[in-house]
């Protein structure tokens, strides 16, 4: 007697149930503050606070965790802009301190006030793209660790 097995598939990217999430595109969104998914309901409610969904689609927010990795990536990008005209300006014209201080300093709190918000958007859009966190269609339920 012949057993049969059942036919075997191999997973590939179009046999995957899940929709596509593009990385650029939800981290452009993101950093637009507006939803990765749609692209259209708003991202924070405040600064830098976070929505708890999207008003259009209804996407839920509360499972990103950026944490402090876009305060690190507006200081790695900030300093990037501010340290190389720091030098250019400081060698090729010699300033006094006071001026440099009086310029560099408040150009380099604005330049990290201006760019947190959107790279926060883009660090949850990121997370999204990615399925981290809770940003999973079929997420195990929440069990507590007591």
């Amino acid at each position: 007697m012949e057993t049969l097995s059942p036919a075997t598939s191999v997973w590939t990217r179009d046999s995957a149930k899940a929709e596509k999430r593009d990385v650029w595109t939800a981290m452009k969104r993101g950093f637009r503050s507006r939803c990765p998914r749609c692209g259209e309901g708003k991202l924070f409610r405040a600064f830098l606070k976070v929505d708890d969904h999207c008003s259009v689609c209804g996407l839920d927010y509360t499972p990103h965790r950026a944490d402090d990795l876009p305060a690190y990536l507006v200081i790695v990008i900030v300093g990037h802009i501010v340290v190389p005209v720091v030098l250019w300006v400081e060698t090729n014209y010699s300033p006094a301190i006071w001026l440099q201080l009086s310029i560099y300093l408040p150009l380099t709190f604005v330049a990290s006030l201006v760019l947190l918000q959107p790279v926060k958007g883009a660090v949850v859009g990121f997370q999204r793209a990615l399925r981290m966190h809770g940003f999973v269609e079929y997420a195990p339920p929440f069990r507590s660790p007591l």
